[in-house]
């Protein structure tokens, strides 16, 4: 009970420092001289500051160092709680919008899912539209990373923390001896690239609103954007061109960027095991989708083929969920590979979702092995990935991910059929949730939205983006009895 206590504790300071979140969009209404606006955002901060700076009041007596197994149940616990008072803003200024679909959007922000249910972008008030794309960005790197930077300085330590919200099968390399200098590296990483996407799209030709949104949902692989049309609404190659750039920047290892900056070499990702597989795997299907366009006459010459395949396909790979084209009018083998890929390319300590390009690897590596055992069945063949030893603990936590990652789809693609939804909607509707990507196919894809959906549905997705976006075992975890035993 103690312990629970502490996990609301800290809970109650998460709520608290999220609500200073709120600042960039009453900053943007008072901008544009919209008082009503302004006020709304202003009575939701204060209603997150307030109900924060209670649970933490009530609970101060508890402060203390969580274990792992509160720390994930901390980490839920957050995950579930934001997207709930990210909703304030919403409620309050389209009246229309159902409890339901405002979490769905809130959860799709923060777990940079990028899936909306929102029509009429383009007229949004500029406030709210900064607000949505501000929870892109905060969830790229994950608000925890933020917290332990923090929580410390108030009483909680936060390596627990940091394992349980970390991508990635590798969660115990750190950058520095010290969590929070870790996490305060890794945030000053991301938000130096931030500014200088800002700065590209602007000279790009973006205005400053859409140049700040869009470079928000770019570095945090979410995919929101400012227009009805996504990215198509722009029609300019230049643009396109910036946001593939540092979507596939946003793709790797912020851990790798930050020791490519300190040291000033491009050799980190050489090293990387998981940089150039992921680059050669997007371009070479860049290359062949874009060959198959235009084989296929879709469009009249290679070139434009390339502009459209390789802005979708990173899109899509990246798990940011920008579209400029309605690629699901491409025939079906193009869509479903871009799909696949934002299954699998995302490096873990990047933006994206998935499995991860890691473990990919490990995967393929493993199934190496075996063919080896089968012909040499005495042989001692340890599982080396870019120099290093992997262990073979290591090893089965990916084959188990593995498994519970294909049996959530399939849970979770039965349930959607269950209720009505088409396969191929049903099945791209998960795999678009649970990889953190957005757009599926179907009556979800790029030319339309999550709006149809019924409550039941948009509620399967949403468990969906939760479980995908806290790579499944620190959600499931919860629901088994060893975690809740003494």
């Amino acid at each position: 009970m103690q312990r629970t206590l502490t996990v609301i504790h800290a809970l109650g300071l998460m709520l608290a420092v999220f609500s200073f979140a709120y600042l960039m969009p009453l900053l943007t209404a008072l901008l544009y001289g919209h008082e009503e606006v302004f006020q709304d955002f202003l009575l939701a901060m204060i209603w997150t500051l307030a109900t924060g700076v209670l649970m933490w009041m009530l609970t101060r007596r508890y402060k203390g160092e969580l274990s792992i197994r509160h720390g994930y149940l901390l980490v839920v616990a957050m995950w579930t709680a934001m997207p709930a008072v990210a909703t304030l803003p919403l409620l309050l200024l389209l009246p229309e919008l159902s409890f339901t679909d405002a979490y769905f959007e809130t959860m799709s922000g923060l777990t940079t899912t990028g899936a909306t249910v929102l029509v009429g972008l383009d007229t949004l008030p500029p406030a709210l539209n900064i607000w949505r794309h501000e929870l892109n960005w905060l969830g790229g790197m994950g608000i925890i990373v933020l917290a332990v930077a923090i929580l410390p300085l108030l009483g909680i330590g936060g390596r627990q923390l940091f394992k349980a919200e970390t991508p990635g099968p590798m969660k115990d390399s750190a950058l520095t001896p010290r969590i929070t200098e870790t996490a305060r590296n890794l945030w000053l990483v991301y938000l130096g690239i931030t500014i200088a996407c800002i700065a590209s799209l602007k000279l790009a030709g973006m205005n400053w609103l859409d140049a700040v949104c869009h470079s928000f949902s770019a570095m945090g692989l979410g995919g929101f954007s400012t227009h009805d049309a996504s990215v198509g609404y722009f029609n300019s190659p230049l643009i396109e061109f910036v946001l593939m750039v540092f979507m596939l920047i946003a793709v790797m290892n912020f851990a790798v960027h930050f020791l490519a900056l300190r040291e000033r070499t491009l050799s980190v990702y050489r090293t990387d095991p998981e940089a150039i597989p992921t680059l050669i795997l997007i371009l070479g299907s860049c290359v062949g989708i874009a060959f198959c366009l235009w084989i296929w006459e879709i469009y009249p010459t290679y070139w434009i083929a390339l502009r459209h395949a390789s802005f979708n396909l990173i899109s899509i790979a990246t798990s940011s969920g920008y579209a400029s084209v309605d690629y699901a009018q491409w025939p079906i083998f193009a869509p479903l590979w871009m799909m696949f890929l934002t299954a699998t390319v995302a490096s873990s300590g990047s933006t994206g979702g998935g499995i991860k390009m890691i473990r990919t690897l490990v995967l393929l590596k493993q199934a190496g092995r075996e063919f080896v055992k089968l012909l040499h069945p005495a042989a001692i063949n340890p599982m080396k990935i870019g120099g290093q030893v992997i262990p073979n603990g290591v090893v089965f936590s990916v084959l188990g991910f593995i498994f519970l990652y294909f049996m959530s789809i399939m849970t979770l693609t039965f349930a959607l059929l269950l209720s009505g939804m088409d396969f191929i909607s049903a099945f791209t509707a998960i795999l678009a949730s649970i990889n953190n990507c957005g757009p599926g196919l179907g009556s979800v894809g790029p030319a339309s939205n999550y709006a149809g959906l019924t409550d039941f549905q948009t509620w399967v997705c949403t468990a969906a983006m939760l479980i995908g976006r806290l790579e499944i075992f620190t959600v499931l975890i919860l629901f088994t009895p060893h975690f809740w035993r003494r």
